[in-house]
């Protein structure tokens, strides 16, 4: 067993680890769920709104819904994957009901940095800012 891992496996200094990240970040922390090692994050300004960071060992889990996805998506799906060829990290995917579009990405746990979490963070605000109107027209129809 590693320093990192309690004796059920779980990465409690880890968890811990990815919070202070995102503090220094700046990031506030809206919810915690020390437990399940998972926190809630926010940023309206960046565009971070109820964004769910999950540490589930071996990677951390980062997803934040989107959408809804509307009774007629038109073109959506294929929008989607076009502008996923766009994200420098992470992706956008419907969840398994087909009802919301997510930003989701995934990081490896075991050697996290401060660097990927920023990444992934702003990967998503750049997303927002880049493809945001379009997102949103897609949500009123």
């Amino acid at each position: 067993m590693s320093e990192t891992e309690t004796a059920d496996g779980g990465s409690t200094d880890k968890f811990e680890l990815v919070k202070s990240y995102i503090s220094d970040l700046g990031y506030l922390i809206s919810h915690e769920d020390a437990a399940e090692e998972l926190v809630v994050i926010q940023d309206e300004e960046a565009g971070i709104k109820n964004l769910v960071v999950d540490c589930e060992s071996p990677i951390v889990i980062l997803e934040q819904m989107i959408l809804e996805v509307p009774a007629n998506p038109g073109n959506l799906y294929l929008r989607l994957l076009q502008m996923n060829r766009t994200l420098v990290h992470g992706a956008f995917v419907i969840d398994d009901e087909a009802r919301h579009v997510i930003f989701r990405d995934t990081l490896q746990l075991a050697n996290i940095d401060l660097n990927e979490i920023e990444g992934s963070l702003s990967a998503l605000s750049l997303a927002l800012v880049e493809h945001g109107q379009e997102l949103l027209g897609f949500a009123r129809s």
